[in-house]
């Protein structure tokens, strides 16, 4: 017997935030650079980064944190500035920046599995479905370009 999954009641698959040529060029970068991630997880991989950019960026100064896996798709998604640059103003309004943390410092309130949890209920909330498979470990980063002690200063 086999049981399907549905997306909860007002979700969206994130992957659909992504032009679909560019999720494929992501997937390639994601494949090539961790040989041992096939091509439909590094696609869910692209859909999950779409979607914590999306919440970081609806969300600013939440200590949101992507798992290292979705990690690997911010920095293919970085790495193509154009097409990051658009995704960002089409879909958050402005660029959200990547600001790793400090090695030595804890990443976010709460330690790792609090930053986990509050991503997770930050991407639901913005309205995108969670891959929870994805979701493991948190990675060494943030979206708290918002005032923090390490963000760029403006002005």
């Amino acid at each position: 017997m086999t049981i399907a999954l549905e997306r909860p009641v007002g979700t969206t698959d994130p992957i659909t935030l992504v032009d679909p040529e560019v999720t494929e060029r992501l997937a390639r970068r994601i494949t090539t650079e961790h040989p041992d991630i096939n091509d439909a997880t590094a696609r869910r991989i692209v859909g999950q980064a779409a979607a914590f950019i999306a919440a970081s960026g609806q969300q600013p100064g939440r200590n949101l944190v992507p798992s290292e896996l979705v990690d690997y798709g911010w920095h293919a998604f970085i790495l193509h500035t154009i097409d990051y640059a658009d995704f960002c103003e089409r879909v958050v309004g402005r660029f959200v920046h990547h600001v790793p943390t400090d090695d030595g410092n804890e990443q976010a309130p709460g330690g790792a599995a609090a930053a986990r949890e509050r991503t997770m209920a930050a991407i639901q909330a913005a309205g995108y479905t969670v891959d929870a498979e994805l979701w493991h470990s948190a990675a060494d980063c943030n979206q708290c370009h918002a005032g923090c002690h390490d963000s760029p200063k403006t002005g």
